[in-house]
């Protein structure tokens, strides 16, 4: 489908300020430390003292953040990992990088995250983590998901590259399992343009992930402006961030708060103008549940049909979407190598046929909310809905 030349209303927009500027500026005008500097320890420690972990190492993308992980837990070939297919297809890549196979288990209705039920039903001898992915902003059934990796002596890896700063109770995301990544690619909470971050609180993967971060090395100090010679004890490779990232970063969690408010004050209202319409599921926010709406997605009640007549009507009235996610196990690349077809996971594949993100940020106006109401509700009041 062709995007309309003239979007009214983008899918998404970044928020930034002066500080960001000053910030990322500051490091250029260094005139050194571009690449590693003191920004990105200071980033780190910011980022392990608001999620509240004992350990932070920030990377240059999400993808490469979970792929740490799994090199730093030792998982390769002959393991299982259990992962949604519900997802960005690189949590399902991430167990093939290491040599790994990935187990694709159904979602749940709710929050859209792995089902218990069927994580269960997919546990085998080989089977070594599960990697929950905490979906739009809303984190999954964790705790339940937590119970089985601890039944079962399995890891659990958060995936909460949508979900920076969402919480259950006082506990955040990040901090149910053995580790998580965080993605600050430039549509999420906060944005390096793109990043990513681990959190644990193990020593052992800590240093693991440090090795694996930059070539195997061992970095006590400076390679750039030391003379020492800085030992390689493993395979590693070059994830390592910018620190002029790193200080787009600093700036950006300083506002995090501000950043989720906005967020949340838009998708309160934008659920105000769409909850009365019978033909779609908004986003609930149950019980103790903290979300921060990296994306606001609907859910139609109907076919596929229904929903690309929808999304082809909002792209053609000057309103972005998109579907996030088509189901990463009927995608090319997984039916050629692991024959999977459709119906293997039902929720999954009903879901995807039904879902559809429209736009959502903090700058989102009241204006812009009222208008993709209005397009909605004129959609559903004409013959194109039928």
């Amino acid at each position: 489908m062709e995007i309309a030349t003239a979007i009214k209303i983008p899918l998404f927009k970044i928020f930034f300020d002066e500080d960001d500027i000053k910030e990322v500026t500051s490091v250029i005008e260094k005139g050194m430390h571009w690449a590693a500097g003191p920004d990105i320890r200071i980033f780190e420690v910011m980022i392990s003292q608001y999620v509240g972990a004992k350990y932070c190492l920030i990377y240059n993308s999400g993808t490469s953040a979970l792929h740490a992980i799994l090199l730093a837990y030792g998982i390769g070939p002959g393991d299982e990992v259990i992962v949604p297919s519900f997802t960005f297809i690189a949590t399902a890549n991430a167990p093939l990088f290491v040599g790994a196979r990935p187990v694709f288990a159904d979602i749940e209705e709710q929050f859209y995250g792995l089902d218990p039920e069927d994580v269960k039903s997919k546990i085998t001898p080989r089977t070594k983590a599960i990697i929950p992915v905490h979906y739009g902003g809303s984190p999954c059934l964790i705790r339940e998901l937590r119970d089985i990796a601890a039944a079962h002596n399995l890891l659990l890896i958060e995936d909460a590259a949508e979900a920076f700063g969402a919480a259950i109770g006082e506990k955040k995301t990040g901090t149910f399992g053995d580790a998580a990544m965080f993605s600050f690619c430039q549509n999420k909470i906060i944005t390096t343009g793109e990043g990513g971050a681990v959190v644990t609180d193990s020593e052992e993967i800590y240093q693991k992930l440090k090795m694996v971060r930059s070539h195997g090395r061992l970095d006590h100090t400076d390679y750039f402006t030391s003379t020492e010679y800085l030992d390689y004890v493993a395979l590693g490779y070059n994830f390592r961030p910018s620190d002029i990232s790193a200080a787009l970063g600093i700036a950006q969690l300083k506002k995090v708060d501000k950043i989720i408010e906005m967020r949340q004050r838009n998708a309160n209202y934008m659920t105000q103008k769409l909850i009365d319409i019978s033909e779609i599921i908004v986003p609930e926010t149950p019980g103790d549940y903290f979300h921060v709406h990296q994306m606001y997605t609907v859910r139609t009640k109907g076919d596929k049909q229904l929903r690309d007549r929808l999304m082809a009507y909002l792209v053609s009235k000057g309103i972005m979407t998109k579907v996030h996610f088509y189901p990463v196990h009927l995608s090319s690349f997984y039916r050629e190598r692991f024959g999977h077809s459709p119906g293997e996971l039902p929720t999954t594949e009903r879901v995807s046929d039904q879902i559809l993100t429209i736009p959502m940020y903090p700058t989102l106006s009241q204006r812009e909310i009222d208008y993709i109401g209005e397009q909605f509700k004129n959609f559903f009041s004409k013959s194109d809905s039928k």
